[in-house]
């Protein structure tokens, strides 16, 4: 007899290859024999086909919806006594599973195996989101799975940063020996007791008999079986996990457009900020023109004097400069575009922009007295609230 080791995944797995017959090889993995039928060839050399196990349910589903209990003995969830490559999957996502039904079928040895369920039950998992400024997780689940409750935040706060979550669990467990009924001894004694201690005192007719007793209060009660945690968390992650990536793809795709409508307001932004720049000097020139014409008309003529008009000139300058608020307007919106650029969690950063760029845009209308710049500025102020209600949107 010829004796492998092979290590597969973590696994250990002895096999040895006893007495070949014609074209039967009797083969044992980890002590479970097995007949091994072989194509007929001269000295044929049998050994075992050593692939990746497959130990688990199939893959996580695409749809935040439902995903089949694929509960067993193990951690691991639906085990497979021999290592090999899955050919087909009979069940599909939402299926409701019977202990003993064919699940998948496996191909291991050359041989086709057939990985039945071993539980009969369904777990469906529901994720709903809105926009909020920190994480606020709201769960509602059977209290069966209550001692889940902090794990299923801890799992959940690797897919999210931020939103307030509400997430629906169902649990439907068809194991049809997962209830007992309990008898409780002592209980029915009691109530024997005093029933004949009711009848001597009072002198009345004892009339007590089995169906009778049976139906008072907790002498006969339906006892849940306890379940194994292990076993049931393994199959609530995997339900999890298939409810929060497709959860998580679809948020990057709304974030995605979020992004591009927000850089085309910002781009409109920055074109209001330029009209601005280009504005401001013709503004004063305009002023100083105004000036000496009013002058003209009051003193007739007698000469003007420049230095003051230009001392008053400097003044109304000053003024109305807003050289500053323009400069930092454009850097805001430059990080802006850089934060969204880079990705990660930038809601919060985007948010605390946003107001600043709504300060710079106030102090430019109130220092404005020019029509054209009080329109530009409303537009801006404008652009800036609607870009603080989308980045409400974003983690």
């Amino acid at each position: 007899m010829k004796e492998y080791k092979y290590k597969i995944n973590g696994n250990v797995y002895k096999v040895a290859i006893g007495d070949i017959e014609d074209n039967i090889a009797h083969v044992e993995v980890n002590g479970t024999p097995y007949k091994v039928e072989m194509e007929k060839a001269p000295k044929v050399v049998v050994k075992p086909v050593a692939r990746p196990a497959a130990t688990s349910a199939p893959a996580a589903p695409a749809t935040p919806v439902v995903k089949p209990a694929a509960a067993s003995t193990g951690k691991s969830g639906v085990k497979s006594p021999l290592p090999g490559v899955i050919l087909d999957i009979k069940v599909n996502v939402g299926d409701t599973v019977k202990k003993g039904q064919v699940i998948i079928i496996l191909e291991a040895m050359k041989m086709e195996n057939n990985i039945n369920a071993d539980k009969d039950g369904k777990i469906t998992v529901e994720v709903k989101s809105v926009n909020h400024r920190y994480l606020d997780v709201n769960i509602k689940m059977p209290k069966k799975l209550n001692f889940f409750e902090s794990a299923i935040r801890t799992l959940l706060k690797e897919y999210i940063e931020r939103g307030k979550v509400d997430i629906y669990i169902t649990y439907e467990d068809f194991t049809e020996n997962n209830l007992s009924l309990q008898y409780n001894k002592a209980l029915a004694g009691e109530y024997l007791k005093y029933l004949n201690q009711m009848a001597e005192e009072f002198g009345l007719e004892n009339d007590i008999k089995v169906s009778t007793l049976s139906r008072y209060p907790e002498v006969f009660a339906m006892e849940e079986q306890p379940v194994d945690e292990d076993e049931l968390w393994s199959s609530l992650e995997k339900a999890l996990r298939g409810a929060f990536e497709p959860f998580v793809e679809s948020r990057v795709r709304e974030g995605e457009n979020l992004k591009k409508d927000l850089c085309e307001k910002l781009d409109n932004m920055v074109s209001y900020v330029d009209f601005i720049e280009e504005r401001s000097p013709q503004i004063i020139v305009e002023y100083r023109a105004r000036l000496e014409e009013k002058l003209r008309e009051l003193l007739a003529d007698n000469q003007l004097d420049d230095s003051r008009i230009a001392q008053e000139v400097t003044i109304f300058a000053d003024k109305i400069c807003v050289d500053e608020e323009t400069v930092r307007l454009k850097s805001h919106i430059l990080s802006m575009k850089d934060s969204l650029n880079a990705g990660g969690s930038v809601g919060r950063k985007l948010d605390f922009l946003a107001q600043e760029m709504n300060r710079e845009a106030n102090t430019i209308l109130s220092k404005s007295n020019d029509l054209k710049i009080s329109d530009t500025g409303i537009s801006l102020k404008t652009d800036i609230e609607k870009v603080r209600e989308q980045i409400q949107n974003i983690e």
